[in-house]
């Protein structure tokens, strides 16, 4: 596979499913109550709710469980929290923004609604002032409850709700973002409105430029709340994998050799490696033709799948060191098969290539190893080619993935306020 691919966010990030395994971790109440419900009902359909505190001054908040579909549009449940201002709302109701979150892991118990104070304003594990194992909390959130806004925030299915996470599928995670907003919309308590601006970071970025590309899905009749006007989507350093293979292979012997490739350019250290194969458990739990042995050895397949099932990502790499050592890579077939399907199934899960129904807006910095600013500059080109508005800005200084939510958060404030006031927004795309 070309150099471009190699750290996409499989490296990074990567009818009803299967009901969680025995050896699922233990879930606290609210989570394990959901995890034996069916998945039955209208898209966006809250199928459980709880309120629950928050330190935003001004808001009240609930964590709940709503009715999604993935992929292959069979039902789904996903979890999140969503938190709004008290008071009576305006005429219109309030805006909705619907926050994507970056990698946590693919166990049941990596949900960031499951967090003490999910409502918290984001934050991040790498950083020095980080106070947790993962990344939680809703960035602006504060800044958005003072707009009056209606904000929530999924886990994606297979998150808290049962099933496997279709981790790092784009169109999966797209899907539960979208069926976040309606049931933000239905949801009486909040006051919500229409119009809604979807914003995502890392793994949420791309669920964010996927739902933009889900025109068909977005208009559906029928679900908790038809016809949402989006008015633009946020994506803080965003991952597409389909824009890196605009001319696949199509014989098996080419697949073969491009999904090497890519195998061999996620496995220089053990924490690229556990999101890599993290992205392969996930995406074979979106497609049933997929199996983790067409890649890894019988040994690696039930240690990866052990690890999924039961760890977020970051005690994940710790396992993996702990087990192996750098001798990780002993967990690899010399050589992958059935990579056709594996290919197929990568852009599948990804962005289609269709015009986003709004404007989008994409921050980066130039030091972005986990999604290499490659990834979204052909998506703009792409994109903007089709006729749509896709700006990209360059963060000031050198930054990185982890420092990218950050540093953006006071820039697309006005961005967002714009688009709710709809204002005019010139096109940003390059001129060619």
């Amino acid at each position: 596979m070309k150099k471009l691919l190699c750290t996409c966010i499989l490296g990074i990030s990567l009818g009803a499913l299967s009901a969680p395994a025995l050896a699922d971790p233990p879930l606290p109440p609210f989570y394990d109550s959901v995890t034996k419900m069916p998945a039955n009902g209208k898209l966006g359909q809250i199928i459980k709710k709880e309120a629950i505190k928050t330190s935003v001054k001004g808001a009240q908040a609930w964590r709940i469980a709503y009715i999604s579909s993935d992929t292959a549009e069979r039902k789904t449940i996903a979890t999140g929290t969503i938190i709004s201002p008290i008071g009576s709302a305006p005429k219109e109701g309030r805006p909705i923004l619907a926050w994507a979150h970056g990698t946590t892991g693919s166990a049941q118990n990596c949900g960031p609604s499951q967090i003490t104070d999910p409502t918290a304003p984001l934050n991040e594990y790498f950083l020095a002032d980080g106070n947790s194992w993962t990344d939680y909390g809703i960035p602006n959130v504060e800044q958005f409850i003072k707009e009056g806004y209606v904000v929530v925030a999924t886990d994606y299915q297979g998150l808290g709700g049962g099933g496997k996470h279709q981790y790092a599928v784009a169109a999966t995670n797209g899907r539960d973002l979208i069926n976040s907003a309606r049931a933000a919309s239905a949801f009486k308590e909040v006051g919500a409105g229409k119009k809604v601006i979807a914003y995502g970071w890392s793994q949420g970025g791309g669920a964010v430029i996927a739902a933009a590309s889900l025109p068909d899905y977005q208009g559906l009749k029928g679900t908790a709340a038809d016809d949402l006007q989006y008015l633009g989507f946020v994506g803080l350093a965003p991952d597409d994998q389909a824009v890196m293979l605009q001319n696949p292979p199509t014989d098996e012997a080419g697949a073969t050799k491009l999904i090497n490739e890519f195998t061999q350019a996620n496995v220089p250290n053990v924490f690229l490696f556990a999101h890599y194969v993290m992205g392969l458990w996930g995406t074979q739990a979106a497609y049933p033709n997929l199996k983790l042995t067409d890649i890894l050895t019988d040994e690696g397949a039930a240690f990866v799948d052990k690890l999924s099932t039961n760890k977020c990502v970051h005690v994940m790499a710790d396992s993996f060191n702990y087990a192996y050592g750098d001798q990780y890579k002993s967990l690899l077939k010399p050589s992958a098969t059935n990579s056709l399907a594996w290919v197929n199934g990568f852009i599948d899960g990804s962005v289609k290539l269709v015009k986003p129904v709004a404007p989008v807006v994409i921050y980066w910095g130039t030091k972005d190893t986990a999604v290499p600013p490659i990834e979204h500059e052909l998506y703009q080109k792409q994109m903007c080619a089709m006729g749509a508005n896709v700006e990209r800005i360059q963060l000031p200084g050198e930054q990185t993935h982890f420092s990218t939510p950050g540093v953006s958060a006071p820039m697309y404030l006005q961005w967002v306020k714009d688009r709710i006031a709809d204002k005019p927004l010139a096109n940003a795309c390059p001129k060619s």
